[in-house]
């Protein structure tokens, strides 16, 4: 049966073999790859042996080199970013690069307690044995420091305060106690921690003072252009239709133009063209929207529609993701289409489509 997703080591497998069967530079203790393969990796480009390497990350490259430095360090990396700018597939691809694995995890909400960055008990053995070693259950931190890898938490703001701040020791000493063995763990050399923060969610849980001079913080910025946006959807578009299935007969690219530029336009507030301001401004659609609406249009097309994705089929989630059941955003998007879209060349069946839709 076919994955929903392959894990990225099967998916690149090629890709890494490649990249260490030429690498001769310095690797840190650990690492399955120097800075400088790990760079080319999630940049991208051809090897002296042909081999292409597809860009895991479209951006500035100091940014990239600044995340990698950090790892070689004993400092933390925490990547900070608004929602769609790919701040964990950053961080599974980085831990891959670096580890040969992305699988210490820590997802954070709001109810992850503090065991998932410690260690719990198997109370069947503990009942059985005591505390003992054979007794203890470690977390994926506990793992990582075991093995010199890197270990990855997902929204780190969202963990409580006191969850977050059992990090400190661990970042600080590189050791996790476990008073109940009456020893501590110490951390093997390779071992670092990437932690992904969304900034719309500071003021949730703030991280102390303490916690945040153990991280180096990099900002991932949204696309800052339109055919950079554009290509960082095609290529998720794609990847995901794979196993789904949903690859189009003909490309898609203006099409997710079309929808690229809707989005970056109501986010800023004003037009790519003209530059002309909009009344409404909606900041949080993204990059991750835009291959959500490419994907759920290509879905409709496939087994609703004509096999091709047409406007009609983008503008049910476009139209879902502007509204929201917001009456001042029902009108403002009408207004957008009407003094905007309307009047736009090429744009005829995206506009017949969008008020064909606002009438039902």
């Amino acid at each position: 049966m076919v994955q929903v997703r392959p894990g990225l080591e099967i998916q690149f497998a090629e890709e890494l073999a490649a990249l260490q069967e030429i690498d001769r530079r310095p690797r840190p203790p650990q690492w399955q790859l120097s800075p400088w393969a790990v760079r080319t990796y999630l940049m991208g480009g051809t090897l002296e042996t042909g081999v292409e390497i597809t860009p895991k990350y479209i951006g500035s490259a100091r940014t990239i080199e600044v995340a990698i430095a950090t790892l070689v360090t004993d400092q933390a990396l925490l990547l900070l970013g608004v929602p769609g700018t790919g701040k964990s597939w950053l961080s599974e691809h980085l831990s891959l690069a670096i580890s040969g694995h992305s699988r210490f995890l820590v997802q954070g909400t709001a109810g992850t307690p503090e065991e998932a960055l410690r260690y719990s008990w198997n109370y069947a053995k503990l009942l059985a044995q005591g505390f003992s070693g054979e007794a203890l259950v470690a977390s994926p931190v506990l793992r990582a420091m075991e093995e010199g890898a890197i270990v990855r938490i997902e929204e780190l703001t969202r963990l409580p305060t006191d969850v977050q701040d059992s990090l400190l020791t661990i970042l600080s000493e590189k050791r996790l106690p476990i008073p109940e063995l009456k020893e501590d763990s110490f951390a093997v050399q390779g071992f670092n921690l990437i932690a992904t923060a969304n900034q719309k969610d500071r003021g949730v849980n703030d991280l102390s003072m303490a916690l945040k001079r153990r991280f180096n913080t990099v900002v991932l910025p949204l696309p800052a252009t339109l055919e950079m946006e554009v290509e960082i959807v095609r290529r998720r578009v794609e990847a995901l239709g794979i196993p789904l299935g949903l690859q189009p007969q003909t490309p898609i690219v203006e099409e997710i133009r079309r929808v690229v530029t809707v989005f970056r336009e109501l986010r800023q507030g004003r037009t790519e063209d003209e530059h002309r301001p909009l009344k409404s401004s909606q900041e949080l659609l993204s990059p991750a929207d835009a291959i959500s609406v490419v994907n759920q249009g290509l879905a409709l097309a496939a087994h609703f529609g004509e096999g091709q994705l047409q406007p009609r089929d983008l503008l049910v989630g476009i139209r879902e993701l502007v509204v929201q059941e917001s009456p001042q955003n029902a009108i403002a998007w009408e207004e957008y289409l009407d003094t905007v879209i309307r009047t736009r060349p090429g744009w005829d069946r995206f506009y017949e489509a969008g008020k064909s839709l606002s009438v039902h």
